[in-house]
């Protein structure tokens, strides 16, 4: 969002809409919490989880997409993939459920990919408060930082309950730090609003 939207805009329609951005970070945190715990708690029971989840969802997805395939036969048919990937789609959703236990290591990195993600828009966050003014940035780029190590400890390793407390810990310092941005919001718009465009 440039100056010159911003100042256009009321500050109240602004700050609104980054406190929203804000809360869904906020939300995909509490997501990473949420799965952390449980892999702490039931980490047996979670690998079965997420196998059956992750092959469930492409065999129905596989399914939908066969069906569909045959609805619509005839009509723009040189185009019409749906049976090629219904079928390997669902051979991918029963591969998932016959391997079991080795999906969690594709959703593992994915988590772990996530998180390191979640942490640069963080960092690239610490660096507009600080060119603003705004002096919490240092703890927002220091919470950046904690979740990019952690999300690469997540990426790379495989040692069963210490990924979930690796969740776990990322989720709090995001919460911790979306918190801390979501009460400076209005000090941000207002010190970008009255810089010169």
């Amino acid at each position: 969002m440039s100056k010159v939207e911003i100042i256009k805009r009321p500050v109240e329609q602004v700050g609104g809409e980054i406190k929203k951005s804000a809360w869904s970070a906020i939300i995909e945190s509490l997501a990473i919490l949420i799965l952390g715990i449980l892999f702490v708690a039931w980490p047996e029971v979670m690998i079965k989880v997420v196998a059956y989840v992750v092959g469930i969802f492409f065999i129905v997805k596989g399914a939908f997409q066969i069906i569909n395939y045959f609805i619509e036969k005839g009509q723009n048919d040189f185009f019409n993939n749906n049976l090629l990937m219904g079928v390997v789609s669902a051979l991918i959703g029963v591969a998932a459920l016959v391997i079991g236990a080795g999906i969690v290591d594709i959703f593992r990195t994915i988590i772990g990919i996530f998180m390191i993600y979640e942490a640069l828009v963080r960092m690239n966050t610490a660096l507009k408060l600080h060119t603003a003014g705004i002096s919490i940035w240092r703890y927002v780029l220091i919470l950046a930082l904690i979740i990019l190590v952690l999300g690469v400890f997540v990426t790379f390793n495989d040692v069963g309950t210490v990924i979930g407390w690796m969740m776990i810990i990322a989720g709090i310092v995001g919460i911790v730090g979306d918190i801390m941005f979501i009460q400076q919001v209005n000090t941000v718009v207002e010190k970008l609003t009255k810089k010169d465009v």
